[in-house]
C-alpha cells in the first residue's frame, strides 16, 4: 500500500506537491468514490481517476536535461497561451518540470514523470545546490559582497549562498556579472536576493544543477539523463549518500 499522492506523481501526472492539491480539491476518485484525504492509501488493484483520467502506474520513467530559452514558462500548460517548457520536449509521456525557472531566465531545467526523483531534488532538506550567472544592474562593493556572504533576509528568512563570486564588470554600462550558488528553490530567490542589496538581476543563467550543466547544448536543446546521473541525483536524498 502507498500514499496516493506519492501513486499519483510516481505515474508522472504531476508532481506529488500538486497531486496532494487535486486530492484536497476532490479531483480525485479511487475505485468511483472522490477521496479528499492526503493519508489514503491504495494498492495496485485500485483504480485511480485524477480530473478525469486513468492513472497509468505502470509507465516508463523519463528524465530530460534542457537548456531552456528565455520566453517559455516552467508549466505543462498555461492559460495565457504562452510557450511551454515541455514544447521542447519530443516525447509522449506526460513529463513536468523540477522546480520552476522564470519566464525570461535561461539554463539547466531538469524535466521527468517520476515524482519521487522530482521531490529529491526539491526538497529543501537535501540541498541540492544550484548555480547562476546574473548581470546585474551596478557594480557590487566590497560591503555588497560582504553582506552576500554573510546572508540576506528574504520575505522574513535568511538566505546564505554557498558561493559567490564577482566576474566581469562593465563600468561604462554600469553592470556587473555575478556566479551564485545557492539550494534555496523559493521562487524568484536569486532576483530577490540581488534586489535587497539593490542591485537588481537584467539577466539570469542557471549555469550547473547539482553536478549538472549545459555544456553541448544550445539554446532550445535538451539530452536524456543517463542511467548513472539519475542514481547520482537520487543518492542526494539525505541519509543516501
Amino acid at each position: 500500500m502507498e500514499r496516493l499522492q506519492k501513486v499519483i506523481a510516481n505515474s508522472g501526472y504531476t508532481s506529488r506537491r500538486k497531486a496532494e492539491e487535486l486530492i484536497i480539491k476532490g479531483k480525485v476518485s479511487v475505485n468511483g468514490q472522490i477521496v479528499n484525504e492526503l493519508g489514503t492509501k491504495v494498492s495496485e488493484k485500485d483504480i485511480i481517476v485524477v480530473e478525469g483520467v486513468t492513472i497509468n502506474k505502470a509507465i516508463r520513467k523519463v528524465y530530460y536535461l534542457l537548456n531552456k530559452p528565455s520566453g517559455y514558462i516552467c508549466s505543462v500548460s498555461d492559460d495565457k497561451n504562452r510557450k511551454v517548457v515541455t514544447e521542447l520536449i519530443d516525447t509522449s509521456e506526460r513529463i513536468y518540470p523540477v522546480g520552476r525557472l522564470d519566464y525570461d531566465t535561461t539554463g539547466l531545467l531538469l524535466l521527468t514523470n517520476d515524482g519521487d526523483f522530482a521531490n529529491i531534488l526539491m526538497h529543501p532538506s537535501n540541498e541540492v545546490e544550484k548555480t547562476y550567472l546574473a548581470i546585474v544592474e551596478g557594480i557590487l562593493s566590497p560591503d555588497e559582497l560582504y553582506a552576500l556572504k554573510a546572508g540576506v533576509v528574504i520575505d522574513g528568512v535568511k538566505v546564505i549562498p554557498k558561493k559567490i563570486k564577482l566576474k566581469s564588470k562593465d563600468v561604462e554600462k554600469n553592470k556587473q556579472k555575478v556566479l551564485i550558488t545557492i539550494v534555496e528553490g523559493r521562487n524568484h530567490i536569486v532576483k530577490k536576493i540581488f534586489e535587497s542589496i539593490g542591485h537588481p538581476v537584467n539577466k539570469l543563467h542557471r549555469l550547473k544543477y547539482a553536478f549538472l550543466d549545459v555544456k553541448g547544448l544550445q539554446s532550445g536543446d535538451y539530452r536524456c539523463l543517463t542511467v548513472s546521473e539519475v542514481n547520482k541525483l537520487k543518492a542526494l536524498k539525505k541519509g543516501i549518500n
